[in-house]
């Protein structure tokens, strides 16, 4: 017999009652019953209840031992019996008398417990990162990351694409973010960067030749942590093809998506196929460029409808509406919760009014609306009898951040949102420039080596705030999932795209000499993206933190609480690297 197991915790069956077998595993829970033992043995691939009887070897040695010690154990199957089965456990019509036990790792008191979710703080459940992933659903969520993986190598392979690998010591790359970089010993006062993405060694790829190419891309950025964002490392599937359209990356990326999405979702309905909403008009309508389809409301832009009125909570303002059908008959406690709601998010408050049976407003702000103002909006937002509207008011962007969120949440609150899918969509015709309100000066407002639609007549005739790029985001359920582009592979059109942002054509050639190098010698139209892994994993598990999906992630301070990284050089490595620290100055009566 092997000197471990005959089989594992997850394998036994009623057709092997009878068998002599020898199990592995951790002591998970232990039950005494009038002195009889009930231990609930696991390993990866599941648990197997052990009934040791009094006075018998395996007995005395089981009681003595802690959860989580990891022990051997021969035994004979039995039958629970069908009063004692188990319908919950694939191996419940099952139990191993006990006989011989070997301990083979011995543990000490547990920080916390590993057979409950006990509401153990998530730092010290980072702090012993090891014992957190014994827990089941832990476990099932990196099992589950890891199946994904394998799924997306072998269905892009499928559809045509070569897994390539990039390098991790690189140069640093314009990706918008602060990069994580690395002394070079051997170039004294050097250094390379960790890869924010493979951006410009994909596109490389494409200029040599390849067509297609994927790859589960690990990536580097000095980014603060969010729930939807690990700080310093997270993973993409990174792709790039040449001799490709928008729509043609839009293809095998929804096909892709899609069966991922029905094979690991759950038997969660997925879109198919997604629509195409523009940049602005999700704007308009949802309040952001990642809506969640989920919720099934709509925002009204009616600043037209007060432009000088003298209602002055929306004179001069842009006023955006937000119809909900039938909730007039809500309570004000609906109405005041969803104000409360707006408030958190940075409104100074949520106005409403509610459409009775005769069609008549009544609300707050209803005396403060003209005959001509009823009309238009009745007619504008398809408003009836059973209706609620509710009003924002103040610059562009905060009344879009405040009222996307309020859509959301009225949606929820109002029982106008799918439960139980999984709601994707292409956001498209991003705007190539935007204007900084405080200079005035026009910068890239996306991603700068985008190629503009129209080329560089666009950019020659057209107001450098109506050029659209090609470029793209897919978004689920109000997750962004990643970016991507059409490249701007021809030197000329990319000078004069950073000339219209104010870059002088030797800005340029000294900072992407290297790209345009390749572009001067024969470089094919060529575009990609790359769907983070993470997020995709943590929408699948139904997780709300991405940190749930990472087997190893760091802190929100970006640090590693079980490994004590970052660590200090001592003074002979940083002599070797020859790197001399500055520390940062701490104010007087700060110090800790």
């Amino acid at each position: 017999m092997h000197r471990y197991r005959s089989h594992t915790c997850g394998e036994l069956r009623a057709s092997d009652v009878g068998t002599d077998v020898r199990l592995s595993g951790w002591l998970h829970n232990r039950r005494d019953l009038g002195g009889i033992l009930f231990i609930d043995l696991r390993d990866h691939y599941g648990i197997t209840q052990l009934v040791a009887r009094p006075g018998t070897a395996g007995a005395e040695v089981l009681d003595k031992l802690s959860k989580e010690t990891v022990v051997r154990i021969d035994g004979k199957v039995v039958s629970r019996g069908a009063e004692n089965v188990n319908a919950d456990l694939p191996t419940g019509e099952v139990e191993i008398e006990v006989g011989e036990v070997e301990v083979l790792g011995a543990a000490g008191p547990l920080p916390f417990t590993i057979n409950a979710e006990d509401g153990v703080n998530e730092e010290r459940r980072l702090e012993y990162r090891f014992l957190d992933l014994r827990r089941e659903r832990m476990h099932r969520n990196i099992m589950l990351r890891s199946a994904v993986i394998s799924a997306m190598r072998h269905k892009m392979t499928a559809l045509g694409f070569n897994e390539m690998a990039t390098p991790i010591l690189a140069a640093t790359s314009p990706e918008g973010a602060r990069d994580f970089v690395v002394p070079s010993r051997l170039n004294p006062g050097k250094f390379y960067a960790l890869p924010q993405a493979p951006q410009q060694f994909k596109q490389l790829l494409m200029i040599s030749g390849f067509d297609r190419y994927f790859q589960i891309a690990p990536c580097f950025r000095d980014e603060d942590a969010r729930a939807d964002r690990s700080p310093g490392e997270f993973y993409q599937l990174d792709i790039e093809m040449s001799f490709v359209e928008q729509e043609d990356i839009f293809q095998p990326v929804e096909k892709l998506m899609t069966e991922l999405f029905e094979e690991f979702g759950g038997g969660r309905h997925v879109t198919s196929p997604f629509p195409r909403i523009p940049f602005r008009e999700s704007m308009l309508k949802y309040g952001n460029d990642k809506p969640d389809l989920r919720a099934k409301l709509e925002l009204v832009d009616i600043t037209d409808v007060f432009e000088g009125s003298e209602f002055k909570a929306f004179a001069g303002q842009h006023v955006r509406a937000l119809p909900v059908p039938d909730v007039a008959g809500q309570s004000r406690k609906f109405f005041d919760g969803l104000g409360e709601y707006a408030v958190e998010h940075g409104a100074k408050g949520l106005a409403w009014i509610r459409v009775g049976e005769d069609g008549a407003f009544a609300g707050p702000i209803a005396k403060f609306l003209t005959e001509e103002n009823v009309k238009v909006l009745t007619e504008r937002l398809g408003l009836a009898a059973g209706h609620a509207v509710f009003f924002g008011a103040g610059e562009y962007d905060e009344v879009s951040k405040i009222m996307g969120a309020v859509r959301v949440e009225a949606a929820k609150r109002a029982g106008h949102f799918e439960e139980g899918v999984f709601r994707f969509c292409w956001i498209v015709d991003f705007p190539m420039y935007e204007k900084d309100e405080e200079t005035g000066k026009i910068d890239f407002s996306h991603n700068p080596f985008s190629m503009p639609q129209g080329g560089l007549e666009a950019l020659q005739t057209q107001d450098p705030l109506d050029v659209l790029g090609w470029q793209y985001d897919i978004v689920c359920n109000g997750i962004e999932l990643s970016s991507g582009a059409i490249r701007n592979h021809e030197p000329e059109i990319m000078f004069k795209a950073f000339e219209v942002a104010g870059y002088d054509r030797e800005t340029v050639e000294r900072e992407f000499g290297g790209m345009l190098k390749a572009f001067r010698l024969g470089a094919p139209p060529h575009g990609g993206i790359a769907p983070g892994v993470d997020r995709i994993v943590m929408l699948l598990a139904d997780e709300p933190n991405i940190r749930e999906t990472i087997a190893f992630p760091l802190n929100g301070n970006a640090q590693d609480l079980m490994m004590g990284a970052p660590t200090e050089l001592d003074e002979t490595r940083l002599r070797e690297l020859n790197i001399q620290l500055r520390k940062p100055v701490v104010a007087k009566g700060t110090e800790k």
